[in-house]
Parts: structure tokens; C-alpha cells; sequence
């Protein structure tokens, strides 16, 4: 197999350091690696793969050279300056931003949902909000049997979805300091706010759900509402989900379909009280799914609660996923 040349931009930053961990662990074909960051840390080192590589400044001419695959984490307005430029280039990149996600003409991808639309992209494809990559990984394999009519989520949403600036919250805010990222302490707290509020009463974050699981599941006939609480947890991101089908279903077959979806690992043994857990998901790559029952209310509907790493699978492993079908395709 080729090997590819590869830039992280955002690298020293959570999901950027994650980045890296997950390349190591997955092992890509890798001839080059490049690693860009702010000025700020110009000129210090990272190492990958026991090796140290000097951190560049990103900057116009940063792609002036041969990369393959960039993966961004530097936030939409970095992503939208410097991503339409290493296109321009010849550079594919997989943008952790919100910055590209609802463009028409820049595929939205989780691997596990729609990595046929990945052959689409005009150089620049996105990765997914967090909460709607692991919601999508459990939802898609039953779309797919029963068809989803309505889906309402709430989510319970740890602080490392706000970077390190909100696990530095919980930390602070647990020792009785006030609040720096959150608009109240965190700590004890739950806090039904996450992004700016829209006219509709609906946040950013919750819209974000809407939006891009109709553009994945490439329909906008599914009713989808959302409630996004950010939670006094550190790591992983919890999901109620409660769907409603068009098609009747057998609850025997839902346990099947979960247990063979890529990407889901069911956890559900209520007699020992085993269910996916914040804690348990933590640093992993699995969406977990379990507390699978029926919703008698309406005539064909199922409740689920998934959880999965936001850092990872909600961000830095997509992309990493998404980097690997990618070179799947060139190798054809």
C-alpha cells in the first residue's frame, strides 16, 4: 500500500493531542506528518510515533508542500480560511469545525452512516457535532429496518465538549471558584444551555442535531427535536433517544440489528445493572447502546440511551475513520 503524507492543524489542542493518539493506534499508512498550531506554539515539539516533530505556525503557505490529508481542529474561523486553501492545493481535508458542516457542496460523513458520500467531496469533507456522530452510529442501523418517522433526543453533555477550557470549569467550579466558560458553576449543576440560543428558543447545539442528521440521512421527512444540558462530567457524552417508526418492529430483532451495527457495542443486562456508562466509555471508540425497551405511548416506538466518548468517536476518531475509507478509495 501507498503512503500518504498527513498535517494535523490544531494540534495542541484536545482533540488535536487526539488526533495523534488515535493516527498512532490505527495505524495509517503515514510517509510525512505535519503539525500546525498558532504562533503561540511555533517552535515547540510533539511526538508521534517516537518521533519528534518541531510544531509550525499555520499560515498561508503551510501547504505549499505535498499533504495528503489534513485534519483540522482549529475552530470555524481558522477552518474557514485555511481549509478552502489547502483544497485549493490539493489537500483533502477532514474539518472538525461547524464551519463546512451544512454546505451543500461538502459531504457530512460518520463512516458507519453514509461513507458513500465521502467520493463526493471537492477537497474539504466534515466531521459531525459530537452528540449527532454517536446518536446517528445507534439510530442508522434501525432507520435502515424500520424507518425513523420522529426522533427526540436529550442529551447530557460533558465539559470536555467545551475543550479544555470547560474541564478547567468543573475543576475550578468543584473548588468553589466561579465560572469562567459556563454561564454557572458546573459543579452540582446541570445546565440546559449549550452554544447561543436562536430565535426559535432552540440553541445552536440542538439545531446542530436537526440539521446534519437530515442531511446524513439525505431526508428532511424525519421530525427530529432536541434538548442539549451540559452535565458535571468530564468525559464521554450520555443520549435518551426515543424514536418513532413507520414500520412495526420485534424488540428481539432491535437487540439483533444493534448487536451486528458497526461501531455499536450493546450493554444491556438489567439484572446485573449493566448500562452504558460516562465512565465506561471514556477513551474508547465504541457507541454504546443500552436500557433498549419499547415506548407503549405510541404505536411503533423504542427508547435507547447511548453513550460514547465525545473526544473520540465524537470527534477525533471520526475524522481519523473518515481519513482511512478516504485512502481505501485512492487504493482502488
Amino acid at each position: 500500500m501507498k503512503k500518504y503524507n498527513l498535517a494535523i492543524v490544531g494540534a495542541t489542542g484536545m482533540v488535536g493531542r487526539t488526533f495523534i493518539k488515535v493516527l498512532e493506534e490505527r495505524k495509517l499508512p503515514i510517509k510525512n506528518i505535519y503539525f500546525f498550531a498558532s504562533a503561540r506554539s511555533c517552535g515547540n515539539t510533539i511526538t508521534f510515533s517516537g518521533k519528534e516533530y518541531i510544531i509550525e505556525e499555520l499560515n498561508e503557505h503551510s501547504f505549499d508542500r505535498l499533504i495528503d490529508i489534513a485534519l483540522f481542529s482549529a475552530g470555524s474561523d481558522l477552518s474557514k480560511i485555511y481549509a478552502p486553501v489547502a483544497a485549493q492545493k490539493g489537500v483533502v481535508v477532514i474539518d472538525n469545525s461547524s464551519a463546512f458542516r451544512m454546505d451543500p457542496t461538502v459531504p457530512l460523513v460518520i463512516p458507519e452512516v453514509n461513507k458513500e458520500d465521502i467520493a463526493k467531496h471537492n477537497g474539504i469533507i466534515a466531521n459531525p457535532n459530537c452528540s449527532t456522530i454517536q446518536a446517528l452510529v445507534a439510530v442508522k442501523p434501525l432507520h435502515d429496518a424500520y424507518k425513523v418517522k420522529r426522533m427526540v433526543v436529550s442529551t447530557y453533555q460533558s465539559v470536555s465538549g467545551a475543550g479544555k477550557a470547560g474541564c478547567d470549569d468543573l475543576e475550578n467550579c468543584l473548588k468553589g471558584l466561579p465560572p469562567a466558560k459556563f454561564p454557572y458553576s458546573i459543579a452540582d449543576n446541570c445546565i440546559p444551555h449549550i452554544d447561543s440560543f436562536l430565535d426559535n428558543g432552540y440553541t445552536k447545539e440542538e439545531m446542530k442535531m436537526v440539521n446534519e442528521t437530515q442531511k446524513m440521512f439525505h431526508t428532511k421527512d424525519i421530525l427530529i427535536t432536541c434538548t442539549c444540558v451540559r452535565v458535571p462530567v468530564m468525559r464521554s457524552h450520555s443520549e435518551s433517544i426515543n424514536l418513532e417508526f413507520e414500520k412495526q418492529f420485534d424488540i428481539k430483532d432491535v437487540y439483533k440489528i444493534l448487536n451486528n451495527a458497526p461501531g455499536v457495542k450493546v450493554v444491556d443486562d438489567l439484572c446485573n445493572a449493566k448500562y452504558p456508562l460516562a465512565a465506561e466509555a471514556a477513551d474508547t471508540d465504541w457507541t454504546y447502546v443500552g436500557r433498549i425497551r419499547r415506548d407503549d405511548t405510541v404505536e411503533s416506538g423504542l427508547n435507547i440511551w447511548v453513550v460514547a466518548d465525545n473526544v473520540r468517536k465524537g470527534a477525533a476518531t471520526n475524522a481519523v475513520q473518515i481519513a482511512e475509507e478516504l485512502i481505501k478509495l485512492w487504493e482502488k
